[in-house]
């Protein structure tokens, strides 16, 4: 299947170098500590952070906190109804990739003895799950009040016709064409938290799919930066703390 036509536009009407639409919103929930919800696309994601809190004396670090995640699939998510929604092989998988990512951006050391726990449910599976996994836990974290060093951001990254890098790539594209990247960043720094292959890319090709991938993860950047000023900003106008500066 060509997944760039002639006009260079792919199959649901994006450049090659284009990311799917994101909409995203913190505070969705009371109960949880922190929680946000992210559209990237048709991928929909919630996300619900607890703590910090005392973990317990076998958990225990001494030195930082310990970083709990769960990732869960709804039953609804795809169009195959899923049997086991969290605890399979993948879920697990992903909870383990999660936790590398996030890791990397939370200052571990100011929580020593503690705890945080991060729960990611995914209601819509249209591909990029894991991105927009990491992406909504670093809204939810922000929510929560956690220290970050930076924002971490995940994007895709694969190849059309052999040789043209698409950016954030769909559910058909992941099935209908070639090798796909996983990349989780730290774009300020431009450090590498986390990055994953499905299939081996020729070394030709890796570098110009990995710079996509990172240029995704610094346009993800931007838009979450976005959503957390409008989001503070809203919070000093409702508690009345006169003007915040955007």
């Amino acid at each position: 299947m060509e997944l760039l036509s002639d006009q260079g536009l792919r199959l649901d009407g994006r450049r090659a170098n284009e990311l799917r639409h994101i909409q995203c919103k913190l505070g969705v929930f009371s109960q949880p500590d922190g929680s946000a919800y992210i559209e990237q696309g048709n991928t929909k994601v919630l996300a619900a952070v607890y703590g910090p809190h005392q973990a317990s004396s076998k958990k225990s670090n001494h030195e930082e906190v310990i970083v709990n995640c769960q990732y869960s699939m709804a039953t609804f998510s795809t169009g195959e109804r899923k049997k086991r929604p969290r605890g399979d092989r993948k879920s697990q998988e992903m909870t383990i990739h999660l936790k590398q990512a996030l890791s990397a951006s939370i200052k571990t050391e100011l929580y020593p003895r503690s705890q945080i726990d991060v729960y990611i449910e995914v209601l819509q599976a249209d591909g990029g799950n894991y991105c927009a996994s990491v992406n909504a836990a670093t809204l939810a974290l922000i929510d929560a009040g956690i220290c970050l060093k930076e924002y971490v951001c995940a994007c895709t990254a694969s190849l059309a016709n052999g040789n043209v890098p698409l950016m954030d790539v769909s559910h058909l594209e992941e099935t209908s064409g070639g090798p796909t990247l996983t990349v989780a960043s730290l774009p300020s720094s431009g450090k590498i938290a986390f990055m994953e292959m499905s299939q081996r890319f020729h070394l030709d090709h890796l570098p110009k799919v990995l710079e996509t991938a990172l240029n995704g993860c610094r346009e993800i950047q931007n838009v979450i930066d976005r959503a957390v000023r409008e989001h503070v900003t809203q919070l000093g106008q409702a508690g009345g703390w006169g003007s915040v500066n955007k």
